[in-house]
């Protein structure tokens, strides 16, 4: 049995409302003590009173009203000497154990959570109260979840802002790409359409091109057919005369040979016939120069152009070049098979005829190109050379103002090395390039499609310029040496 003390203990910490220890003990203002659930229970009935009757709240031990419902605070010290008695109590039965849910113990000591440590964040018992957090910030479940409940509230709120506003940023990011597509879709239409334009413009002016081209052949070969057909009728009439001077000249008697001779008409010497010409290329020149714009435009000017690919010898006509003596300036010197060529300004070299050689220190290969696609190598002992192609009737005079002539018409391009940079040379204009110098130089012609370019050979091939035309005549390369300076041809084996 319990001794008196602990009996009368236990007597006053048992609820004047259930008779039994205090369960969640709460104090009210007047002092006196109740289980949470039995005052609340007490007042909740009070509230259910007849209309118009009065109302408050009262302390069922001493009957002390209050008109506003107090606030009900936790009485912490005498949860712990509750527990205390409750230590020394019997177990409690099975069955009022389960009164209470599992997950509503503390699993440490078993006792029902009923206050909420703010120092470790956790639910704990009135054991845990009096052992672990006796020194720990600790409040009732209600007035944690209030202020946990305004928490989330205030993040609830701010989740839904930032939801409108990520929906709305969708929403414009949708319009946006409807925008993104609408106008694509309009602009590629135009593009199209300007292309189909183009395409066919380029093809009319093609037809038109080879059309005018066949026509001018066809009236070329008629003049030259009609000079043909006039040069044979005379033919046949010289043939019969001279058969039959032949036989008046045969016959022995001088009587009949008399009476036949002024019988024989005297030849007729016909017509100078004027010299045909036909030059087509001169003809479609405005032509040329408008395909030579194009030409360029499309494969370099255009952003994305396709620029001339490095040349692969390998699939390429690569004929080892040699200079050609007749063409050579005469101070240049030709030595190794006519493979090198040397300017020698102290001594004149060769002897040939004055008429095709260049005035300017200059000279040709004798290899031209009039098809396919061809690639050559250079090897220059120094800068203050050009180096480039030619149609054969490149003027061998000295052009006035110049000391070369090669770029200076419209028949011929080159590059010249100077010092600091290159000069791309055409019709009498130049055009500045700023790249690497290189003593060895690779030189790429595709005759059909018109296009010229120079390379310069070291680790790896770097196009250094090129030039676009519609070449009409064979091509064949030609060089400038400055004093002191040699060029070496390329060979392969």
């Amino acid at each position: 049995m319990a001794s008196p003390i602990s009996q009368k203990l236990e007597e006053k910490l048992v609820c004047s409302i259930c008779l039994e220890l205090f369960r969640v003990p709460v104090t009210l203002p007047c002092g006196h003590n109740f289980c949470k659930r039995c005052i609340s229970d007490h007042w909740q009935k009070q509230e259910r009173v007849p209309a118009g009757a009065e109302k408050g709240y009262t302390c069922p031990d001493c009957r002390r009203t209050f008109e506003r419902r107090p606030e009900l605070e936790k009485n912490v010290t005498l949860c712990s000497v509750v527990e205390v008695a409750r230590d020394g109590e019997a177990r409690v039965s099975g069955a009022e154990r389960c009164e209470v849910a599992r997950g509503e113990l503390c699993p440490q000591h078993g006792r029902p959570l009923e206050l909420y440590c703010e120092d470790e964040r956790r639910c704990i018992c009135c054991v845990c109260t009096v052992r672990q957090c006796h020194r720990h910030q600790r409040v009732l479940f209600e007035e944690e979840r209030s202020k946990k409940q305004a928490l989330l509230k205030e993040s609830l709120e701010k989740a839904e802002e930032e939801l409108e506003r990520i929906e709305q940023a969708m929403q414009e990011l949708d319009e946006r790409t409807r925008s993104i597509k609408d106008s694509s879709e309009g602009l590629k239409s135009v593009i199209l359409s300007k292309f189909t334009f183009l395409r066919k413009a380029l093809e009319d002016f093609q037809c038109w091109t080879v059309a005018r081209i066949e026509q001018e052949q066809a009236a070329a070969l008629g003049r030259v057919g009609e000079d043909w057909s006039f040069l044979k009728d005379h033919l046949d009439a010289l043939s019969q005369y001279r058969e039959r001077a032949q036989c008046l000249l045969a016959c022995p008697d001088h009587r009949t040979f008399l009476q036949e001779f002024p019988l024989l008409p005297s030849p007729e010497s016909p017509e100078a016939l004027l010299p045909m010409e036909f030059d087509v290329a001169a003809m479609v020149k405005p032509l040329i120069d408008i395909l030579t714009n194009i030409s360029r435009l499309l494969l370099e000017d255009l952003p994305s152009s396709v620029a001339p690919k490095a040349p692969d010898p390998v699939g390429q006509d690569h004929r080892n070049l040699t200079f050609d003596p007749k063409t050579a300036n005469k101070y240049l010197e030709l030595s190794k098979g006519n493979q090198k060529a040397k300017h020698c300004p102290g001594a004149v070299c060769g002897q040939q005829e004055q008429g095709s050689r260049f005035k300017p220190w200059q000279v040709l290969c004798t290899q031209g190109y009039s098809h396919g696609h061809h690639y050559w190598e250079v090897k220059i002992s120094s800068h203050s050379v050009i180096l480039g192609v030619t149609y054969h009737g490149l003027p061998r005079e000295q052009q006035q103002g110049h000391k070369f002539n090669i770029g200076l018409d419209g028949g011929s391009w080159g590059l010249q090395v100077r010092e600091d940079c290159y000069l791309a040379w055409h019709k009498g204009q130049a055009e500045k390039i700023q790249e690497q110098l290189y003593k060895n130089l690779g030189v790429s012609l595709d005759y059909s499609k018109g296009v010229l370019s120079f390379y310069g050979l070291g680790e790896r091939m770097q196009l250094i310029y090129s030039f676009h035309n519609v070449f009409t005549q064979p091509l064949y390369p030609v060089f400038w040496l400055c004093e002191g300076r040699a060029v070496t041809l390329g060979q392969r084996d």
